[in-house]
């Protein structure tokens, strides 16, 4: 009888260890990133973490927030948490910026000269990566180019802060900035975020470089760094890079126009000082969250497009979030292709595969019903303007951090839901859509029928 039961129980545990090992990559990193915010949320918790003590829930939300690279805060970084508790804010973003298959990756390559093929599939999944034989490379490329870019930037920066505060204290705004900066999180030391700065070049240029170098992506950066020559670069990368210089500009552009007269932000500065501001807005909502202006007197042509921004956000298998640019550059080169009566969508002489329009379409759509359950749910649960309300809930599943005024004024209801839209927006719409039902591939065809539509 004792035997029976010592092999029932022995069974019972191979059976969970093979649930366990047949669990989908995007569950796997479901489960990751809630655990480093779980962990992140005890630690600042923590009297050693906080200059007076956080709410549990106020500590989750900080965690969440700098896990998922946003920036959103209901109590202020600066004030509210130590050099300890900050520092751990910096690395949760660290952690959640490049992600903490990164790290898994190079661990295992470090005890290993084989990576296996679960683990494969696990790091293409965290890196938005089509190709299993780039893993290994993409893996160490993040790593190499966040610390050496962090480091540069670093040190600028201290040099740049030294002037009105002490090293140590340069240096750690500095590193602590960098971090948030690279890693679009948004995160400040300040209440007014970097508004100090508005007009200072140098600041604003460092900052704006970390967003647009962060955000772009690693495999981006990979390409410009292994090829010399426009030419030999991937058509990726091409299309990357123009659709960046593009958006930027028009954004720059827009932005400029509709502020120019509003007195509350930019018509009193004088020309230079109005297009560096500008330029730093225009840049921020891909996915960054810092802000020079105060969000809350933004021109509504400016908020609303901001919004646009924030929801196409910056490169696939980056810092950024968004549905991302390669996304909304498939959609619109889609859309172009059908008004132009062509079967093909090419771009820079190449066809786009029908899987990867599918996929565009999918996150776009799927991110849209997310915008717009959100802002149902969190209109019936706040009393604010719905364009704040609609600006929040993008900024929070874009992992954007920008804020209308709203978040500090959150309810318990809505801090949660901000938390949820901020962790789903983080994983990606596709991935939780994975988590919920993983696909399957039918093998039963069906006959085709004429839809009208339009």
């Amino acid at each position: 009888m004792v035997q029976h039961l010592i092999n029932r129980f022995e069974s019972g545990r191979f059976s969970l260890k093979n649930k366990v090992l047949k669990a989908s990559p995007p569950a796997i990193l479901t489960s990751g990133y809630l655990a480093l915010i779980m962990l992140g949320a005890v630690i600042l918790k923590l009297p050693l973490a906080t200059t007076r003590p956080v709410t549990w829930l106020e500590a989750l939300f900080t965690s969440t927030s700098a896990v998922t690279v946003t920036g959103l805060g209901v109590v202020d970084t600066g004030t509210r948490y130590t050099v300890f508790g900050q520092t751990v804010i910096a690395l949760l973003i660290q952690a959640g910026g490049l992600g903490f298959m990164t790290f898994s990756v190079l661990t295992i390559l470090s005890i290993s000269k084989r990576i296996g093929v679960r683990h494969q599939l696990l790091a293409q999944e965290a890196f938005n990566e089509t190709s299993l034989n780039k893993i290994r490379e993409v893996a160490r490329a993040v790593v190499y180019f966040a610390l050496a870019i962090e480091s540069i930037a670093i040190v600028l920066l201290t040099l740049i802060w030294s002037e009105e505060m002490s090293w140590h204290r340069a240096a750690f705004h500095a590193f602590f900035y960098t971090v948030s900066a690279f890693n679009n999180a948004g995160f400040g030391l300040s209440a007014d975020n970097l508004s100090a700065y508005v007009g200072h070049v140098p600041v604003n240029l460092i900052i704006t470089s970390l967003i647009i170098i962060g955000g772009i992506g690693f495999a981006v950066l990979l390409d410009l760094w292994q090829t010399r020559g426009w030419r030999r670069l991937q058509p990726y990368t091409k299309l990357m890079i123009g659709a960046t210089v593009i958006v930027n500009l028009n954004a720059w552009l827009l932005i400029w126009l509709f502020e120019r007269h509003n007195a509350e932000t930019i018509a009193n500065l004088p020309l230079a000082g109005q297009l560096t501001a500008s330029w730093f807005q225009a840049v921020t909502p891909r996915t960054a969250g810092f802000n020079t202006l105060p969000i809350e007197s933004l021109a509504e042509p400016t908020a609303l497009l901001m919004i646009v921004l924030m929801f196409i956000g910056g490169g696939s298998m980056s810092t950024a979030g968004g549905i991302k640019l390669g996304t909304f550059v498939v959609m619109f080169m889609t859309t172009y292709a059908f008004l132009g009566r062509s079967d093909d969508v090419t771009m820079l002489r190449r066809s786009v595969q029908r899987n990867v329009v599918m996929k565009a379409f999918s996150v776009s759509v799927i991110s849209m019903a997310l915008v717009i359950a959100g802002t149902l749910a969190l209109s019936a649960l706040e009393k604010a303007p719905l364009l704040d309300i609609l600006f929040e809930v993008v900024s929070a599943l874009s992992t954007v951090g920008l804020t209308r005024a709203l978040t500090g004024e959150l309810s318990t209801a809505g801090q949660w839901l901000i938390m949820l839209l901020m962790f789903v927006g983080r994983l990606g719409p596709l991935t939780v859509a994975y988590v919920i039902a993983t696909p399957q591939k039918r093998r039963v065809r069906y006959p085709s029928v004429d839809i009208q539509v339009g």
